[in-house]
Formats: C-alpha cells, sequence, structure tokens
C-alpha cells in the first residue's frame, strides 16, 4: 500500500486526476471505476482540466460507478448518474453508452445486481477511483457482521443517510436503500485510488489503513489488495504521519 499525504487539496485532486488520465493515455480502451460525493470533484475537474488541454481523449474508455440510490430516477439532481453528467462525462468525449453504473430504478434490482456483476465480469477495472465514509464504508458496504462480495442492495445506515443529507432539501428525501458494487467486486481491480480529506476522517483513515482487517471497517479488507494507492490531505493523515 502506497500512502501519500498532500499539504493542498488542490495538490491531492491533481495527483489523483493524473493516475486515472495516465491510465486512460497508456491504454485508450481503459475501464475506469468511478466514485462520487464531495471529494471526487475536485479530481474531475481537474480530469475536465486535462481534456480542455487536449491531453487525451476518452473516445476508447468504459467507466463502471460504484453505486446508485434505489429509487431517483436519472434526471433527478441528486442521483449518482446526474452527478457523473454534472461533473464529468457531459465535458468529455466519452460515449454515453460505455459509462455504466447500476439502475436504481430497476423493477428487479437483483437482476440489475446481476446484470451489472456480468458486465463488470466482462471488463475489468484497470483502476477504482474510491472515498471513505467515516463509518469506513467504501461504496455503499456498511460495516456488518459479513459483507456481499458482488453488487447488492443495501440499508443504508443512520449516519450513512445523516452525512448526504447535506445533498438534499431535507432528511425525509435521503433514500434509505442503494445498489453497491459489493467488496469482492471493487477488490478485482487492477490498482485501487482512495482518495480522503478532512480532520473528520482522520480516526477512520487510521483504522482503515493500520487497525485490523475486520468487516466492521470495509475499507481495511483495501490492506489485502497487492496495489493500493491512498492520497490524503494533511488534515485526514495527521494519525498515520
Amino acid at each position: 500500500m502506497e500512502i501519500i499525504i498532500f499539504d493542498t487539496q488542490k495538490e491531492l485532486d491533481a495527483y489523483a486526476a493524473d493516475l486515472l488520465v495516465n491510465t486512460a493515455g497508456e491504454k485508450p480502451d481503459a475501464v475506469l471505476g468511478l466514485a462520487t460525493g464531495s471529494t471526487p470533484i475536485g479530481i474531475y475537474d481537474k480530469i475536465v482540466e486535462r481534456y480542455n488541454e487536449k491531453k487525451i481523449s476518452f473516445a476508447g474508455v468504459t467507466t463502471f460507478n460504484l453505486d446508485e440510490y434505489v429509487g431517483l430516477r436519472q434526471e433527478n439532481e441528486q442521483s449518482y448518474a446526474y452527478y457523473m453528467q454534472k461533473h464529468l462525462f457531459s465535458h468529455i468525449d466519452i460515449l454515453a453508452e460505455n459509462t455504466h453504473l447500476p439502475n436504481g430504478m430497476a423493477e428487479d434490482i437483483e437482476a440489475e445486481c446481476a446484470r451489472y456483476d456480468e458486465m463488470l465480469e466482462a471488463r475489468p477495472v484497470d483502476i477504482q477511483l474510491l472515498g471513505l465514509g467515516h463509518n469506513g464504508h467504501i461504496g455503499f458496504n456498511e460495516p456488518d457482521v459479513n459483507l456481499s462480495g458482488g453488487t447488492h442492495a443495501v440499508q443504508l445506515k443512520a449516519e450513512t443517510r445523516e452525512a448526504n443529507a447535506r445533498f438534499f432539501a431535507s432528511m425525509n428525501e435521503v433514500p434509505s436503500y442503494a445498489i453497491t458494487m459489493g467488496v469482492g467486486s471493487i477488490l478485482k481491480a487492477n490498482t485501487i485510488l482512495m482518495a480522503v480529506r478532512g480532520a473528520d476522517k482522520a480516526g477512520i483513515v487510521k483504522e482503515a489503513l493500520t487497525g485490523p482487517i475486520t468487516t466492521n471497517v470495509p475499507a481495511s479488507l483495501l490492506q489485502t489488495h497487492a496495489r493500493v494507492i491512498v492520497l490524503l490531505d494533511r488534515e485526514a493523515g495527521r494519525m498515520i504521519e
């Protein structure tokens, strides 16, 4: 595991963006695993900058997102499909048919999860971008006695819904369920890139990276992966420096 601590968020964003852009540059048909939330926004901004500087084309790239809320249509401003269009897809030359997110409006959620896993098996992810939840979740894999290996529907913990409530008009609007890649699916990526920022994440960063491997801290399972790159700002990394 490689851990890099940055003095500024801009430096972290640029480094992460360059890793993703370089992957696509070296392999024009690369498969990128993408994430949502507040942390990746600066990374996506930097990717768009690189694209506008004509340093990269995404015409042959395929993407898979980690997760999507159940019950939100793609046009809903809080859906992750909308987020990805807003922050990345609409600004680069990626083909719409090559961008994939779980369908949170599927009539048969179990069948949708199986469909997503089939696509992931057919096109393994070259580099998977992750954030880190306050309770150690990656994707929407919440702490539990048992974790699902493949894509599955999950009931979100109260603390996860509360953390995401800032994006919604009220707590009542925050979905209670999501579809997420499983930890097993995430660990199949050739490279895992986890970006974390903020003093409020320092404790869980230490648990995830240096504590025991346990399903109670899903991110701790990343310790079993052969190639993990962790990017932290100074505040998030203050307990492991």
